[in-house]
């Protein structure tokens, strides 16, 4: 593998680790997931499929930041709006 494809890889995992700490699953759950999703992969070598791969995970952290930002509005729209209607 390229550095510059290794260094992109590692930089995916470690910013999939960080978004991962707040899973609803839980952390340990994510890192799981998340080593085997790498493990499985761990020996392509076809710079193709390799950018095909890491596109792939910058969707994931696309949708996990959605999923985060999402629980965020829900719960500021719980504090100050009420269900009830008059």
């Amino acid at each position: 593998m390229a550095n510059s494809l290794r260094g992109e890889v590692v930089k995916l995992y470690k910013n999939l680790l960080y978004l991962g700490r707040e899973y609803p699953k839980g952390a340990d759950y994510f890192r799981r997931r998340l080593k085997a999703a790498f493990l499985k992969n761990k020996d392509e070598t076809d710079p193709e499929k390799i950018k095909q791969l890491i596109a792939r995970g910058e969707f994931v952290v696309k949708e996990l930041e959605a999923l985060y930002f999402l629980r965020k509005y829900r719960a500021m729209k719980q504090r100050y709006y009420s269900d009830d209607k008059p």
